[in-house]
């Protein structure tokens, strides 16, 4: 009996204590809902009755859904395989994105310039434009069939539309196949990368995706330098060539290394499976602080070679500029998105984007000589390229993995009219003069809207809680 009492009273000290532990944990389970992705562990619990007869206890066994974060690699040959087609992807589709401001600057000085920067600026936002415009039917039919048809009606389109290019002489043709055919094939490249790898990662997927989007920091390295060397030397048309041919190089590569790791739920198309996500405050301002920070985003990627022209840079150094900021933007697309996982990737990007927005009236508004634009032309690219990588991680981690496409397809939908209309106002500003004081101003004004209200987005997840993961 005095054994029965012992064993009584301890098991009582053990459900004060279980239900104090859970009292504790509560608030920290309440953070935790909110600073992962959102995605419910999804378990089938059967119960082995008990055998008498051969003593056998009731015992649980679990099986775990693929939608569980358990279940997620966060690494492993395959699913790294998929990072390094993802990163193939990124490096044709906004890797090329990246290199507009050569052709903004060769354009108005060559071949289109009896146009004004304005409208010579339409080609290449609209390039920006097509590749984001296209999310909610991509995002659909990545969702519906996978990643394995979109791969390669895209591959062809985007290869096609630059072959195209290369024999275009007028204004229209350029808009037909450079501003609109090729961004619609890199698309259907661009978001079959974003979704397919975030099936693959949970615990580590900023930094899969910084990986990923570092392809698109190096493609803006290489395709500038690459352009601006062989034109004089095989003239433009072969130019764009030699740029076809190698993105239909890392494309094949693409189309055999990028997969789900989920099976396809195909599902009738609903408008309102687009229109729903905006219903939820926190995805509501992630999309519309996207949207002002993509106002101004491109804006030194198109305009900086011209602006460190007109502060009497060199024609020769101010062709490495652009090659200057997209390579700091490795650094900013990988560094950030490790920083992310570890500290939480709100907290991260938060910080990143007031730091952009700084530097964009502080150090290259002010600027007047080489020293200061080369210097921002790193700085930039640096935090510039954590905003590009770190938006998938996060919207992740405020969605269900099942709605990724859509939900990818919905935000970069809506930046889109912001990427489009972007360059042709900084255009409009500058005009016909050398002064790019307006142009600066706007570009830091609408970057640092859009920082405040990533803070704000922050505030629905944990309100003002500084120290928090999230």
């Amino acid at each position: 009996m005095a054994v029965n009492g012992e064993k009584e009273d301890a098991f009582q000290d053990k459900e004060i204590f279980n239900e104090q532990s859970s009292n504790d944990s509560h608030i920290e389970d309440d953070v935790q809902s909110h600073t992962e992705a959102n995605i419910m562990p999804e378990t089938e619990t059967q119960l082995e009755h008990p055998d008498v007869e051969k003593g056998t206890l009731e015992k649980s066994s679990t099986v775990i859904s693929a939608m569980d974060p358990r279940s997620f690699p966060d690494g492993g040959l395959e699913a790294w395989l998929v990072v390094f087609g993802g990163f193939c992807c990124l490096f044709c589709s906004f890797g090329w994105i990246n290199c507009i401001g050569v052709f903004q600057d060769y354009y108005q000085t060559t071949l289109l310039r009896q146009y004004s920067p304005s409208t010579v600026s339409w080609i290449v936002s609209l390039e920006t434009f097509m590749m984001f415009l296209g999310g909610p039917i991509m995002g659909k039919l990545y969702d519906n069939y996978g990643p394995r048809y979109l791969l390669l009606v895209g591959t062809f389109l985007h290869v096609f539309g630059l072959m195209m290019t290369s024999i275009s002489t007028e204004y229209y043709q350029f808009i037909l196949a450079q501003g609109i055919c090729s961004p619609i094939g890199a698309s259907m490249v661009f978001y079959p990368a974003l979704s397919a790898v975030a099936t693959w990662f949970f615990h580590r997927r900023a930094l899969a995706f910084g990986i990923m989007a570092s392809g698109s920091s190096l493609g803006g390295v290489i395709f500038p330098i690459l352009v601006q060397n062989l034109i004089p030397k095989i003239g433009f048309p072969w130019t764009m060539r030699v740029s076809a041919f190698l993105i239909l190089a890392l494309l094949i590569v693409a189309n055999l290394t990028v997969k789900s790791r989920l099976a396809p739920s195909p599902k009738p198309f609903s408008f309102m499976a687009f229109v729903k996500p905006l219903g939820e405050p926190t995805f509501a301002l992630l999309t519309l602080g996207a949207f002002f920070i993509f106002f101004g985003i491109f804006i030194p990627f198109t305009f900086i070679q011209l602006s460190g022209q007109a502060l009497g840079m060199s024609p020769q150094l101010s062709n490495y500029l652009l090659a200057v900021l997209n390579a700091a933007s490795v650094f900013g697309r990988t560094l950030p998105g490790y920083l992310g996982d570890r500290f939480g990737r709100f907290n991260v990007i938060v910080i990143l984007n007031f730091f952009s927005a700084i530097i964009i009236l502080a150090l290259w508004l002010p600027a007047r000589g080489n020293a200061p634009i080369l210097v921002f032309a790193a700085l930039y690219g640096f935090g510039s390229g954590a905003f590009v990588s770190m938006v998938p991680a996060c919207l992740a981690q405020i969605s269900n993995i099942k709605e990724i496409g859509v939900r990818n397809g919905t935000i970069f939908a809506i930046v889109s009219f912001a990427a489009l209309c972007g360059n042709p106002i900084a255009g409009a500003l500058l005009g016909n003069g050398t002064s790019f004081t307006k142009v600066i101003i706007f570009a830091g004004v609408v970057y640092m809207a859009g920082a405040v209200i990533f803070l704000l987005t922050r505030a629905t997840l944990v309100k003002w809680k500084v120290a928090t993961k999230v």
